[in-house]
């Protein structure tokens, strides 16, 4: 082995990762909302946890790339740790996908049939579909579909130079007796966790020990040893993923250590037992690239069946090393972790989303309510809804532009930009409540009240924007068309409704029953009212808008309230509902000095 073939490693060390790399996250991003389905379902129950574990793994083909997602959710609140510890060791099997299908490059028979089965036969066609698919489609789909090929092709590429390259080893005395040092159990162990914590893909690091498998010179005593080996080191990326998460996320990436530590420990102990007492002459013959894939898929099999009667011993271990503070935790809101799962990270963000509609809305109505019994508690409660709303308008705001950054497919892209509009509404409409909340602290310092007929009418428009807010909440929360819909109507009767009250405003003016001082409050509070509506109006077109694919509301809007007869029975029951008589009596009555 000279120079060359060194350097023709390295290339081909280095097409392969790359390749691993592209297909991986291609594959994530096909997945998309699929991965965020599977989340969905997720129970407590150990076969579900097992199979996404296993499912999501042999998708994205990385244990490492779960592991960290399932940190992620862990740290957001979004998966419970024993949750955690069925999808870790579903992952652990699920990444034993890879060694399967690397080990095609070893087919080696003179049936045409069966070498079709070669990856050196068919990658090429795979690479040409993939450059069609990449160069020349628009859709992101196509497009992910074309660099999941494409990245297949490179990895396989990479992996037939890397055993062409390293087939002069054969014949190198220091190769050999290499692997003869690492038939010592331990020092196999060491070695393969080393490499793998390097690259951090387990994967990865078997599909190296394949290609060095091409030489002849790999027993199965020296391979089996660094395949543990490879479990464990592994686990650094899990490990540094959870620097900086709270205690649940630290025990997950802990339980993924303690699983592989463990398991690893006991059967390592049988190995030797087995090497040193029977002697089998299988662990002196040649290891195949099959029989790595199969090693590699007996021994994390094994050490599942070994654990998953002990996952409320793992559970209490992980529990016992990170113990809890005393003082207590809160969820991380938007975990930066899960940016590399755009899907999972864009649900995350329409959680937080929710909550901050709900506090927005909440804000809103409880303001309306203090105009007719003024409460300081509730007003205190008013003011922190707003302040936790802008927070959530910052940090949702600025998360959504990093996520948008990322690849992600069209219909994520398309969820980000409404959560981003929405959330810009919401956040308004708490302005709003703190607008309509100072109105009433104002009444209450100068002693205001409004007469009976003024307070109805109030009551009235607080009616109904209290009922546009709550169909709107529910359209966003659910997806509800339905409920969209009739905000736009009900968004209109409160257009109608403020200009009714505004003609009794001005006529109670022009009799002097009506001060100017309360009027300039009442004019406020109409114009909080109205413009609480509006902003609703937008959340729901919103809705409406992605539910038919388009971004253009207004449009949208003009069109079905011209011709929708639905639309129009809506406004008309919402018309009567919420009528007003412009010839009603005073407007608000001031204590005379």
């Amino acid at each position: 082995m000279d120079l060359f073939d060194v350097l023709t490693m390295i290339g081909g060390l280095c097409l392969f990762l790359f390749g691993m790399n592209i297909m991986g996250q291609a594959l994530e991003r096909r997945a998309g909302s699929k991965l965020r389905d599977v989340l969905g379902k997720l129970t407590s129950n150990k076969a579900a946890g097992l199979v996404t574990g296993l499912g999501v793994t042999a998708v994205i083909q990385s244990s490492s790339a779960t592991t960290v997602m399932v940190v992620g959710f862990v740290n957001s609140g979004l998966m419970r740790l024993k949750q955690a510890i069925y999808v870790i060791m579903g992952a652990n099997i699920g990444t034993t996908v890879t060694a399967w299908i690397l080990s095609l490059s070893g087919i080696d028979s003179g049936n045409v049939f069966i070498r079709l089965l070669k990856p050196t036969s068919f990658t090429p066609i795979l690479a040409l579909i993939g450059t069609v698919l990449y160069m020349f489609c628009k859709g992101n789909k196509k497009k992910d579909t074309g660099a999941i090929l494409l990245g297949f092709a490179t990895l396989m590429f990479g992996m037939e130079t890397m055993s062409g390259a390293v087939k002069g080893l054969a014949n190198v005395p220091a190769f050999q007796e290499l692997f003869l040092l690492f038939k010592n159990p331990i020092l196999g162990v060491l070695a393969g966790a080393v490499l793998t914590a390097i690259i951090q893909s387990s994967s990865a690091s078997v599909g190296i020990l394949q290609a060095l498998a091409a030489t002849g010179r790999v027993t199965y005593g020296a391979a089996i040893p660094i395949i543990m080996g490879q479990n464990i080191g592994t686990c650094i990326t899990a490990m540094l993923s959870s620097v900086g998460a709270n205690k649940n996320a630290k025990r997950a990436a802990a339980v993924h250590l303690s699983f592989n530590v463990i398991g690893t420990a006991v059967w390592l102990v049988v190995f030797s037992l087995v090497q040193w007492l029977v002697k089998p002459a299988l662990l002196d013959a040649g290891a195949s690239l099959m029989g790595i894939a199969v090693a590699h898929s007996i021994f994390n099999v094994a050490c599942t069946v070994l654990m998953l009667p002990l996952t409320g011993f793992l559970e209490k271990l992980v529990i016992r090393l990170i113990p809890d503070s005393k003082k207590p935790e809160t969820d991380s809101e938007l975990d930066e972790r899960l940016l590399a799962t755009p899907s999972i990270a864009l649900e995350r963000s329409r959680m937080l989303a929710i909550r901050m509609g709900e506090g927005a809305v909440n804000a809103l109505k409880d303001s309306l309510d203090l105009l007719r019994t003024f409460d300081g508690q509730k007003a205190e409660s008013v003011r922190e809804s707003e302040e936790q709303t802008d927070h959530y308008e910052d940090i949702l705001g600025t998360y959504l532009v990093r996520l948008s950054n990322h690849e992600v497919s069209a219909q994520d892209r398309a969820e980000a930009a409404k959560l981003l509009k929405i959330i810009g509404d919401f956040e308004r409409i708490s302005d709003h409540a703190v607008n309509i909340l100072e109105s009433a602290e104002e009444m209450r310092e100068k002693d205001m009240h409004f007469t009976p007929k003024a307070a109805k009418e109030m009551e009235i428009a607080s009616n109904a924007v209290k009922e546009v807010l709550d169909l709107t909440l529910h359209a966003f929360v659910y997806g509800d068309l339905l409920s969209a819909r009739k905000v736009e109507a009900l968004e209109e009767v409160v257009d109608h409704l403020k200009e009714t009250l505004r003609t009794c405003h001005i006529a109670r003016l022009q009799s002097g029953s009506c001060s100017i001082e309360v009027g300039f409050i009442w004019a406020d509070l109409l114009t909080n009212i109205e413009r609480t509506s509006d902003h609703c109006s937008n959340i729901a077109g919103s809705v409406i808008d992605m539910a038919r694919d388009t971004m253009n509301f207004h449009e949208t809007s003009r069109g079905f309230r011209k011709d929708d007869p639905e639309f129009q029975q809506d406004f008309q029951m919402y018309l009567e509902k919420y009528a007003v008589s412009a010839g009603d009596g005073a407007l608000a009555e001031v204590p005379m000095e």
